[in-house]
């Protein structure tokens, strides 16, 4: 299974491709989206839909992961992450790949084992397991660390698991010769 890792942002955007065979997580790929910061909101993401396009076509993943929206304090700049990742979301669709949305906190547990672990500890991490020659810029490392993170999952988070009801009715007693 192919899985690209993407770690949204509107002047930086992470990419990252990993490929689960067997028990092993092996890299393909991993890059940054960067686009001018005086540029207007619609020209960026239109620059990020079609260099992730770019992406997707150049590596064909079988499905994709991206980090979930987080509660920012500053609402123009949570807008804004909200924007790209809708463009992000849409390639995503366009190219009718399955989208895995994980929280920030599980993709760094998966990676490093602390949910609460900073960026320079997922680069390293994300170097260590993929076995890579140099240090990937955090945006990338952010999304193959995403990538890994589904990776491990593996066919278990494809299983549809509907939980029973352990409750159970009570059954109303009618007796003979009563109605109710």
């Amino acid at each position: 299974m192919r899985i690209l890792g993407v770690d949204p942002g509107s002047n930086i955007t992470g990419y990252g491709v990993v490929e689960r065979v067997d028990s092993c997580i092996v890299h393909v790929a991993h890059g940054t989206i960067r686009t001018p910061a005086g540029q207007p909101l619609a020209r960026r993401l239109a620059m990020i839909q079609c260099q992730l396009r770019e992406a997707i076509e150049a590596h064909r993943p079988d499905r994709a992961a991206v980090e979930s929206v987080f509660v920012s304090r500053n609402a123009a700049s949570a807008l804004v992450l909200g924007q790209a990742r809708g463009a992000i979301l849409a390639t995503l669709g366009s190219h009718e790949l399955p989208v895995d949305e994980l929280a920030a906190r599980q993709i760094k547990k998966a990676v490093t084992g602390a949910g609460a672990a900073d960026k320079v500890q997922v680069q390293t991490m994300v170097v260590r397991l993929l076995g890579l020659s140099q240090v990937p810029a955090q945006d990338a490392a952010d999304a193959l660390a995403a990538a890994i993170c589904r990776a491990q999952m593996g066919r278990l988070a494809e299983l549809d698991v509907r939980v029973r009801s352990r409750t159970r009715r009570r059954r109303r007693l009618v007796r003979p010769g009563r109605t109710s």
